[in-house]
Order: C-alpha cells, then sequence, then structure tokens
C-alpha cells in the first residue's frame, strides 16, 4: 500500500514538474515574440561591394613632329643715301643798336577834375538858418585877445559843411579854433544851379571883441 502511494505521488510529481516546464517555455516564447513584434526586426542591408580595376593603357611610342626648316629672309641692302636733315628756320627780325626803334605812344591817362564849387557871393550865415555863434575862449578874455578871423567855408550838396579852413587869421590861435568849431556844427540850405544841388564855397568872418574894452 505504501509503494503504490509512493508511485502515485511520484508520478504526480513529476508531470506537475513538466507542466510547469511546459508553462515557462509558452511563456518565454510569449515574451520574446512581444519583444519582436514591439521592435519590429528591420532587416539589415546587404552591402554590395564594389569593384574598381585600373586599366593601364600602355603609351604609343609616336614620333613627335619635327619642326620645319624657316625660310630664309632676303636683306635688303642698306641705304646708302644720307637721310635729308631738315632745318627749322626761324624769321626773327634783328634791330641793330644804331637803328631807331619806335616804341608806341601810351595813352595818356584821363584825370577827371573834381567838380569846381559855386563861389557863393554873400556870407554863409545868410544860407544857414541853424546856426550858433562861437564862444569866446575863457583864457582869451582873461588875456584881452581880440581880433577878425576870416574862414574859407565848403558845403556840399546836402547843405553840410565838409571842410573848413583859416583864411585870414585873427592872430590867436584860440580865437581861430573856436570860430572853426563853431562853423563846423552850422546846417545850411544846399546852393543850387539851374536847379540842381551842387558844391558851393563861402567866406564867412568872425569878429571877437571884448566889450567895454
Amino acid at each position: 500500500m505504501n509503494e503504490e502511494n509512493i508511485a502515485i505521488k511520484t508520478l504526480f510529481n513529476f508531470k506537475y514538474e513538466q507542466l510547469i516546464g511546459l508553462i515557462f517555455v509558452v511563456v518565454l516564447h510569449g515574451v520574446v515574440f512581444y519583444t519582436l513584434w514591439n521592435q519590429r526586426i528591420i532587416q539589415t542591408p546587404v552591402e554590395t561591394p564594389i569593384f574598381v580595376s585600373n586599366i593601364i593603357i600602355p603609351p604609343t611610342h609616336a614620333k613627335p613632329p619635327q619642326p620645319k626648316a624657316p625660310k630664309p629672309h632676303k636683306l635688303n641692302p642698306p641705304d646708302t643715301k644720307p637721310p635729308d636733315h631738315q632745318h627749322l628756320v626761324a624769321e626773327v627780325q634783328v634791330v641793330l643798336p644804331d637803328e631807331p626803334i619806335d616804341l608806341p605812344t601810351p595813352p595818356e591817362p584821363v584825370i577827371e577834375s573834381p567838380p569846381q564849387p559855386v563861389v557863393l557871393t554873400s556870407e554863409l550865415s545868410v544860407n544857414c538858418p541853424d546856426r550858433q555863434p562861437p564862444e569866446y575862449p575863457i583864457l582869451s578874455n582873461r588875456m584881452n585877445e581880440q581880433g577878425k578871423v576870416v574862414l574859407r567855408v565848403y558845403l556840399g550838396e546836402d547843405g553840410r559843411v565838409v571842410n573848413t579852413e583859416v583864411k585870414t587869421s585873427s592872430g590867436y590861435r584860440r580865437l581861430d579854433n573856436a570860430a572853426l568849431n563853431a562853423v563846423r556844427t552850422w546846417r545850411c540850405k544846399p546852393a543850387l544851379k539851374n536847379g540842381v544841388a551842387v558844391l558851393a564855397v563861402a567866406l564867412q568872418p568872425f569878429k571877437f571883441k571884448l566889450e567895454g574894452r
């Protein structure tokens, strides 16, 4: 009885081990198949070798072309005739020292003379409504300097005094300068000639006299 139980148990264990091994093999194949399916095995392309061969062409022994001999050139005999030398001749008039030389006469310069002022017959004060009499110098008053000075006065076309000079001195410089300084401030009417304003000149006397002396 015990032997039968042992045999049955041994047989059961053997079949159980075969079943487990079979299940393991099936599972292993399933894993391998699943892995191959996911990775999609790509076949490695087959490399085709390329063969290269060098073809050596034997050189041909060809004779190089021989250069043709140059044709002889005929040399012309040199021209023995001497070249004609051209002489440049310039005609130059030679003037001897003894001969007179006519020089062109330079034109005379044209000098325009300034317009002459019109001489006024009356005194200048007649044509000068805006005028101030000269001041008597203090020092001349103290030193009792008296006298008569006559000035020559030039008027411009606008009636302004453009120049003054002493025609007759009073004998004292202080009195003459006082008369000159006074006339230079005068404003006069322009002198007219044929209705046109012109330059004019007139004489203006001044008499310096101390009252009570």
